[in-house]
């Protein structure tokens, strides 16, 4: 059985290796006709994942026409483009449809599943999420994910047996919005983390932005109908602690440029690779705004990414902030 795999940055990649990895067919689509060709004939990936020698089992194509018969099918293309390629995908006799973006529509204010249920309605969606450096999976180091299921446990026990690997554990969850809203939330808090590293504020800073960033996370996800163990589990808390602490995160590097006096426009130009948190924090800090979320550092970060205050000022604003209670739930 062939698996497919929709994109060909970093990710997409990875997950196409770790597929690969037992012996399983995988059919990736790259946009690129030169990366196709790379990928088919040298078996490597230079302009996204340089330090992976991929498996053989792997087959580029540039054509979406090529996944009809494909019956299960990772969607890793950015979140701000899930639509338009979905929409070129052909659909027909309910395949499963794994989202691994971790966003939100800018134009729209849509989690990816809103997107993928109009793109793809005839899809039975799940959503692949956790604490993941698609350089580590590439290699096949230990890794464990939600794979939350809107068909339950009866689409868990059918795809658990395709995606989980001696190395790539997944955990069941049916909480679609949560795993979502872990995903695109840490996203936007990662900047943030990365801020506070560029003005070299410390580690007792950047702990006490995580722990707070995880209260923005969990206000946003109660919001928004998700469960609190879900957003404490790996696609949440899991995916923050991990994304919030390292350089091998785009967005804590976008962050940490943007601390070091880069305007967001020379932070972002000139990557191959995409930062999701910066479209999803203006389009987040304008949803929690309209439903009277409190959400200081989300909205910290738009300000940040729209120019209005260089990153000192942006940081002094929040440090300025009313005291309070730690469990009030405004913030």
């Amino acid at each position: 059985m062939t698996i497919g795999v929709i994109g060909a940055g970093a990710w997409g990649t990875a997950l196409a290796q770790v597929l690969a990895s037992d012996g399983s067919d995988v059919t990736i689509w790259a946009r690129e006709p030169e990366l196709v060709r790379e990928i088919n004939a040298q078996h490597t990936n230079s302009l996204y994942l340089p330090s992976a020698a991929l498996s053989a089992k792997i087959v580029a194509t540039a054509s979406l026409g090529d996944f009809a018969a494909i019956r299960t099918v990772l969607a890793v293309v950015p979140a701000q483009f899930l639509s338009g390629v979905l929409a070129e995908l052909p659909h027909g006799g309910g395949r499963d449809l794994v989202l691994c973006a971790k966003g939100i529509e800018a134009s729209t204010g849509r989690l990816m599943a809103e997107v993928a249920v109009q793109a793809a309605p005839d899809a039975r969606l799940a959503v692949l999420s956790g604490p993941t450096f698609a350089h580590e999976v590439a290699d096949g180091l230990p890794t464990a994910v939600t794979l939350a299921c809107s068909g339950g446990e009866a689409q868990w026990d059918r795809l658990a047996g395709q995606i989980a690997r001696a190395a790539f554990r997944p955990y069941y969850s049916d909480d679609i919005v949560g795993a979502e809203i872990g995903g695109a939330v840490k996203n936007v808090l990662a900047i943030a983390c990365g801020v506070v590293d560029g003005l070299g504020l410390g580690q007792n800073a950047r702990a006490a932005l995580i722990a707070r960033g995880y209260a923005e996370m969990l206000r946003f996800g109660s919001a928004r109908g998700a469960r609190p163990e879900t957003l404490a589990g790996l696609c949440g808390l899991g995916d923050l602690v991990l994304t919030c602490s390292s350089t091998s995160s785009r967005n804590f590097s976008l962050g940490k440029a943007l601390g070091e006096g880069q305007s967001a426009q020379e932070a972002l130009s000139g990557k191959s690779s995409v930062a999701e948190g910066a479209a999803t924090a203006p389009v987040l800090a304008k949803l929690a705004e309209e439903a009277r979320i409190d959400m200081p550092i989300v909205d910290a970060v738009r300000r940040l990414l729209a120019g209005e205050a260089p990153a000192r000022k942006v940081v002094d604003d929040l440090l300025s902030r009313p005291l309070r209670s730690e469990q009030e739930r405004d913030g």
